[in-house]
């Protein structure tokens, strides 16, 4: 009797696939399926609760930077998700980084919550680097962190020439009359 090699990934019927992903959340799926390979990207494509994974919210502690650097890495890519809530994680400058790689080539994100994440200047450079040619995201919660009034500066240069932000929130960071000046500056031109 000849040897017969182990049905792959690649052979799988996507009826068995997809009882797979039956059996994982949708966070998973997004973190640890999707990028495996083009197969298993089309067949997520076309699995009905990756579909409709259109928000998501994970407030208070629950992502670690290897996760955060594998949401991150899934964002640059993701075609679904447009509402994304990571208040509360304490992500610092180091998970803003990451964020702000993948919003670089994120065109479904249309609002990010990093409320209360201890975020400073660092962190903000990172994130206002990507707003500078982001073309989807159009709310940006910054609120409770530790921007400053530096970090407004680099806010005001970045945002010259977003035309995609609409809303942004950034009370409770240590922003006084300098920084107000920053943002009034900025209003005065945008459209």
């Amino acid at each position: 009797m000849p040897n017969k090699a182990p049905p792959s990934l690649h052979t799988l019927p996507i009826e068995i696939i997809y009882c797979i992903l039956d059996n994982l959340d949708r966070l998973e799926i997004l973190l640890s399926v999707r990028d495996v390979c083009t197969r298993l990207n089309a067949i997520t494509n076309t699995y009905p609760r990756y579909k409709e994974f259109t928000e998501y919210s994970s407030c208070q502690y629950q992502f670690d930077t290897q996760k955060l650097q594998h949401l991150a890495n899934s964002l640059r890519n993701n075609t679904t998700l447009i509402t994304l809530n990571l208040s509360s994680n304490h992500l610092g400058d180091e998970g803003a980084e990451h964020l702000a790689n993948a919003l670089q080539s994120n065109e479904t994100l249309t609002t990010l919550d990093l409320g209360r994440n201890h975020i400073d200047i660092e962190g903000a450079q990172h994130l206002f680097g990507a707003l500078q040619n982001n073309t989807t995201l159009t709310s940006l919660d910054l609120s409770g962190n530790e921007i400053g009034n530096e970090g407004v500066r680099h806010l005001a240069c970045a945002l010259q020439n977003n035309r995609t932000l609409t809303t942004l929130k950034l009370g409770q960071n240590d922003i006084v009359h300098e920084g107000a000046q920053y943002l009034a500056n900025l209003l005065h031109n945008n459209t």
